[in-house]
């Protein structure tokens, strides 16, 4: 059996935004769209969400009433070609909450939780995508502390 015979046809072609936005929130969960390409992404594992989860509710509760820090939703970089990235962590704008999709210009900041099998893609490609994007993409590694717009601290070794 070859892969074109197991394979949705969708996985073959390049889909546009107007196509994405019809599809269920079931059928969006774990892809991410690059260049108009689905690219599907394997589970993460419990400890990768759990420290998505807390740098998260660290970052939500540093934020105060004007931003939002959520996990695993889309963020839409360019709609042609279709591009939409699942950060591991979002702090966006509280007000946009209800707007879909989350765009850039919406966004603060977005975290990438790195674990084996991912480090090319969330070191290197996704950092290179935001950095466009945001314009002063920077990684972190260690203790990481903010001043600016909020107060955070979150020790990315302890976790």
């Amino acid at each position: 059996m070859t892969a074109e015979m197991v394979a949705p046809e969708w996985m073959h072609a390049q889909i546009s935004a107007e196509q994405y936005d019809s599809w269920s929130e079931e059928q969006c969960a774990g892809i991410e769209v690059v260049d108009g390409m689905v690219v599907v992404s394997p589970s993460a594992s419990k400890r990768h969400d759990r420290l998505a989860r807390i740098l998260a509710n660290a970052l939500d509760a540093a934020a105060g009433p004007d931003w939002n820090a959520d996990t695993d939703f889309d963020v839409r970089l360019q709609d042609v070609p279709l591009t939409n990235r699942r950060p591991d962590v979002t702090v966006y704008r509280a007000e946009t909450i209800d707007l879909t999709p989350t765009r850039p210009e919406h966004v603060l900041l977005v975290v990438e939780v790195v674990f084996p099998g991912s480090e090319t893609t969330d070191r290197i490609v996704k950092v290179d995508q935001y950095a466009k994007t945001y314009r002063d993409g920077e990684m972190f590694t260690g203790t990481v502390r903010t001043g600016v717009p909020f107060v955070v601290t979150v020790d990315l070794g302890a976790i």
